[in-house]
């Protein structure tokens, strides 16, 4: 446990070299994979450290996105810009990440989740392309600040009742108080983010950098469906009368969502809107308190994780040569350049749930969740998965076809990094699906 650790911080060591760090992380990564291990409980106990099946998978998400983010700051690194301090950040958030998702006291959890706050929000603010930069970063602290003391004053009250705030001690109480329970949910919801306390991811990806969106979408909101999965077991009597409340109303939300994403002309904003609708999906499969609805909403941790970090990064590729995000000005690809628009095609397809990527699994298992919770759910899936599909369809006949405005004479070919950056989200979100049995408690 503490030697995955430590070979983290010594990279910081080489923070002058840009692509060592990458090669180290890929490394990293083969040696964990392969590392013997055994799920049916907590392993790798170091002190207060440890990690079970669902901080593993996690980890080693974190892991790849911020390996593919050296590959897709390729701009950053031949402009020289500030690049040591850009590798210092990514490497912060991969320390507090890393610790985030192995500690096992519920304090330490909460230190190092508000941690991880901070190297996202210079990476905002650092490396970020436009003035409103500053307003998205004021957004993002004061959302999380806001609702993250309730959260701390939360787990001070649980430790002077309970006198431990360890996770596997703590799952065999049960607190019937309704304030704590949503003083210590807000705080995860607004991370994941719940429909409603969600203006602030928009904002926070069209100002960020392409590697701020990709750990933003890829790794920083599983932190909020971590935290839900973790403590939502403490409120069991409780989720019996209000879980039905928060199923609503994360079905509705996502359904109102869907018709807004066919409304966005950004192509930031769309792809954020749209981690909105599976965030809610998220949410409404964990609170019917179901195995299919858990087991589906780790699916859709890692699924959505790789799959929009993947369209973040297509969407710079675009940006890179055309210097503009707006779909009015992304046209007519497909004549220009074939072999993106098939990338295109391969994400979209996944983020819409087609097989055989491992969201077409989370969202099975979630719609199996919800129709055995209520049949009145069945209504709303439809409408969802249906708006889901549209607006997936509708960003790639906007961007894809149609005539091509002039602009577009400077779009030369893709490089063969790029390509890989492409392959590498791809072949683990439809290849994965071959060891499920991998993911099953």
């Amino acid at each position: 446990m503490m030697s995955y650790l430590l070979f983290m911080i010594s990279l910081l060591i080489l923070m002058n070299f840009y692509w060592l760090v990458q090669m180290s992380l890929i490394l990293l990564m083969v040696v964990m994979v392969f590392n013997s291990l055994d799920f049916f409980c907590f392993m790798k106990l170091y002190g207060n450290m440890g990690f079970d099946l669902m901080s593993f998978c996690l980890i080693l998400l974190s892991i790849w996105i911020i390996m593919l983010m050296y590959m897709a700051s390729f701009m950053f690194y031949i402009n020289n810009y500030n690049l040591i301090m850009l590798n210092l950040m990514f490497l912060l958030l991969l320390i507090f990440l890393y610790l985030t998702f192995s500690v096992l006291d519920m304090f330490m959890f909460y230190l190092f989740f508000e941690s991880s706050l901070i190297p996202m929000v210079l990476l905002i603010f650092g490396w970020g392309f436009q003035l409103e930069r500053v307003n998205a970063v004021i957004y993002l602290l004061f959302y999380t600040l806001f609702v993250s003391l309730p959260l701390m004053v939360s787990i001070f009250y649980i430790y002077t009742k309970e006198k431990s705030v360890v996770f596997n001690i703590l799952l065999k109480c049960d607190f019937n108080s309704v304030l704590l329970y949503f003083m210590m949910m807000m705080a995860f919801l607004v991370k994941l983010p719940m429909v409603f306390v969600h203006l602030w991811l928009p904002k926070a990806h069209v100002e960020a950098p392409v590697s701020g969106s990709m750990i933003l979408a890829g790794v920083m909101l599983k932190l909020g469906c971590y935290g839900m999965i973790r403590v939502v077991g403490l409120f069991s009597k409780i989720n019996l009368k209000i879980g039905g409340f928060l199923v609503s109303l994360s079905l509705v939300g996502s359904a109102y969502i869907c018709l807004l994403c066919l409304y966005q002309v950004d192509f930031k904003k769309l792809i954020a809107y749209s981690s909105v609708v599976h965030m809610g999906i998220f949410l409404a499969g964990l609170m019917t308190m179901s195995n299919w609805g858990i087991m589906g909403g780790i699916y859709m941790m890692i699924g959505h994780g790789l799959c929009s970090s993947g369209l973040f990064s297509l969407i710079n590729l675009n940006y890179e040569r055309l210097h503009t995000r707006s779909l009015v000005m992304n046209k007519g690809m497909l004549n220009i350049l074939p072999s993106f628009s098939l990338w295109w095609f391969l994400l979209l397809s996944s983020n819409m749930a087609a097989p055989f990527s491992l969201n077409l699994i989370s969202e099975i298992s979630i719609i199996n969740s919800l129709v055995g919770y209520s049949f009145m759910c069945a209504f709303f899936i439809l409408v969802i998965f249906f708006g889901g599909g549209v607006y997936n369809l509708y960003l790639f006949m906007v961007s894809q076809h149609g005539k091509v405005i002039y602009l577009k004479n400077n779009f030369f070919n893709l490089s063969i990094r790029e390509y890989l950056l492409m392959f590498l989200h791809w072949v683990p979100l439809n290849l994965l699906f071959l060891k499920l049995e991998f993911f099953l408690y």
